[in-house]
């Protein structure tokens, strides 16, 4: 599928293989709060890309385990668990799902219960591991010329050689506030203790806070969703210019 504004196909590794041809991989990483999965769809949607939200996998593990009853903290249960869990996700930013067996689960994994628990299936290394192979496939298989990929260890582990990396943050209180307007049911103390201690937990397995290497920083704080919108597509067109310089 093609978009407007589309840039043609590089070479890239997503999957350490630096002579395979892929579609162009945009790698957004960032804090909770940040914006990272409405901007990099809509930024998705601006460049005629597909979109991978991989934190909704992990959510999705989450709320599996939960509903079959299988302890979130039990490492050993959620590794034996990934035998049996199905799961698919959307990657047309016009068309997103997720969905676990026959259940849609788009807004459910967004529920506290699971927000509570995906940190803790996040922090097994074999978990991540194996999801790290699914987010390569489908960034690899994807039919559209490119893909906007967020999650908190994108640009460092999941595609550490796409050609555009981004850190999209922004400072706590910008960060507290446009959490609070998504989880409207909740105090505004709630929340920035969850932000904080989601925070708190991710660092133990990734460095999401400060811009690894080749990584772009887009820090939000004054920016408007529009704004914060265009400056990710700004630096998708710009790095595209440098690697395509007669395109």
């Amino acid at each position: 599928m093609t978009g407007p504004t589309a840039e043609p196909p590089v070479t890239n590794s997503v999957d350490g293989n630096a002579d395979v041809a892929v579609p162009v991989v945009v790698a957004i990483d960032g804090p909770a709060g940040s914006g990272k999965s409405s901007v990099s769809r809509a930024a998705a949607r601006a460049l005629g890309y597909a979109y991978l939200d991989t934190g909704a996998s992990y959510r999705a593990l989450a709320w599996n385990l939960l509903d079959t009853q299988v302890d979130p903290a039990d490492p050993d249960a959620v590794i034996a668990s990934l035998t049996d869990f199905d799961f698919a996700i959307g990657t047309d930013p016009e068309a997103y799902f997720v969905r676990v067996g026959s259940s849609d689960v788009t807004e459910a994994i967004r529920e506290p219960r699971v927000t509570g628990a995906v940190s803790a299936v996040a922090r097994i290394p074999e978990v991540r591991a194996w999801l790290t192979e699914r987010f390569r496939s489908i960034m690899r298989d994807t039919e559209f010329d490119g893909i906007v990929a967020e999650g908190r260890d994108i640009t460092t582990v999941v595609a550490p050689d796409a050609p555009v990396r981004i850190l999209l943050t922004a400072d706590e209180d910008a960060r507290m506030a446009r959490r609070s307007k998504e989880l409207t049911g909740e105090s505004a103390a709630a929340v920035g203790e969850a932000l904080r201690t989601r925070d708190r937990a991710d660092s133990r397995v990734v460095d999401f806070m400060n811009a690894a290497e080749g990584v772009t920083t887009v820090d939000s704080t004054h920016l408007d969703f529009d704004e914060t919108v265009a400056a990710v597509v700004d630096v998708v067109h710009d790095q595209a210019a440098r690697s395509n310089p007669t395109h």
